[in-house]
């Protein structure tokens, strides 16, 4: 655990050698945790540092409340992580979907800390407006079913959840992933996306919708900045990848849990960023 200046505890996963010139870390996005990352991990940990950590409000790190669940908090949260869990040597952010939001508002709200430390990013399935991933929250056909059969079935809710959880993690399937996904990868999205339902989906979305990229990116595009997305991306399309102004890449066959999906192409555009600062 990493305690920010507000009392709030970050959990923190590291692996690789502390003592790396270059240290990668890696913010998950909207509703999941860092295990989103574990495969990245594995790829980069004999190179550099990787640390890999959980928002407030998520996962097993301290709890966000509606005036905290902003994405401008989750830039100060990063921006007090690097200076407390890393002190020094040089970084590279990775933020996938929201992660890559906290990312830019990191860039935007400490500017000195990303000029001095920050050699790029990497933006995942990170949407250049305000838009996408907080359809997570479930307004589509899918999500209504979900809601209400919790509803209906409420307090008898062991009894049905082998009916329920069936349909959330089908529509999770549906909804983050290309069209071939790994079963494993399928499960574990939805056992952190459920974990975090519905109070931590209905808490940031507000903060997911409304955030302004611009002034974050202005800062951003001064340093390396490599924008992904998958092609079968049903949140955020391929063209938004050229939006971030430096280098785009379309990943094939693949949707938005790009971690889970492609972690070796991940891995290859993080030492890139690494090697050309």
């Amino acid at each position: 655990m990493v305690r920010l200046e507000d009392g709030t505890e970050l959990n923190v996963v590291r692996a690789g050698d502390p003592e790396a010139p270059v240290t990668v870390v890696l913010a998950h996005g909207y509703a999941l945790d860092h295990r989103s990352w574990h495969k990245v991990v594995a790829a980069l940990s004999e190179e550099f540092q990787v640390i890999a950590y959980d928002h407030r409000g998520h996962g097993k790190s301290g709890g966000a409340t509606k005036e905290t669940a902003t994405i401008e908090q989750l830039g100060d949260d990063l921006g007090e992580l690097i200076e407390r869990a890393v002190p020094q040597g040089s970084i590279v952010i990775a933020g996938h979907s929201m992660g890559g939001m906290a990312a830019l508002a990191m860039a935007e709200r400490r500017p000195r800390l990303f000029r001095q430390r920050v050699l790029g990013n990497v933006f995942v399935s990170t949407a250049a407006s305000g838009r996408s991933e907080s359809s997570l929250a479930w307004p589509k056909a899918v999500g209504k079913l979900v809601r209400e059969l919790e509803r209906a079935f409420g307090p008898i809710v062991r009894a049905v959840r082998e009916k329920v959880e069936p349909t959330k993690t089908a529509g999770l399937r549906w909804w983050l992933f290309g069209d071939q996904p790994v079963d494993e990868d399928v499960e574990l999205t939805a056992d952190m996306v459920w974990g975090q339902w519905p109070e931590t989906v209905a808490l940031f979305r507000p903060a997911v919708d409304r955030y302004d990229r611009e002034a974050g990116l202005t800062v951003a595009k001064e340093k390396a900045v490599v924008a992904v997305v998958g092609d079968e991306d049903r949140l955020v399309p391929e063209s938004d990848a050229a939006k971030f102004g430096g280098t785009s890449v379309v990943l094939a066959d693949a949707g938005h849990m790009l971690p889970l999906e492609r972690p070796a192409e991940l891995a290859n555009l993080i030492r890139e960023v690494a090697a050309k600062a």
